[in-house]
């Protein structure tokens, strides 16, 4: 296995007026076609920058990570994926690089199953339901 393929990914999860921001990736993980902004750490980057970089890379949206919300291997992809709970601060939600990113929707708590019908890793679910249901 190449280092290329080792290395880890962070995923920012970025909620907005009761909604999180998910992207349909332009080329589908096995199953995961929706999921939140996300890639490779970059050597000398903290998954929280990564999370930062990608969201805004990706969508074009200016995050400022507020805290770790766990990390785990994805079952799926067999992969280290870091998720940071991340907050809008600037910029508008679009698909900024359309040769990674086919669509981009903000999703309300209930419709969450329809996008990623295998449920989200427990500690981002819990974060959802009390950042999106108070």
């Amino acid at each position: 296995m190449t280092i290329e393929a080792r290395r880890a990914v962070a995923a920012a999860v970025v909620v907005l007026d009761h909604r999180v921001l998910l992207v349909r990736r332009r080329v589908a993980e096995g199953a995961l076609s929706w999921q939140f902004p996300a890639g490779k750490i970059e050597p000398g980057e903290t998954p929280e920058e990564a999370a930062r970089r990608e969201t805004e890379e990706e969508t074009g949206l200016l995050v400022v990570p507020e805290r770790v919300l766990g990390q785990r291997v994805h079952p799926m992809t067999g992969r280290e994926i870091h998720y940071i709970a991340c907050r809008p601060v600037g910029g508008r939600a679009i698909v900024a690089s359309a040769e990674e990113v086919a669509g981009l929707s903000w999703v309300p708590h209930g419709e969450i199953r329809q996008y990623v019908p295998n449920g989200l890793f427990e500690p981002v679910q819990d974060y959802l339901d009390a950042a999106l249901l108070w």
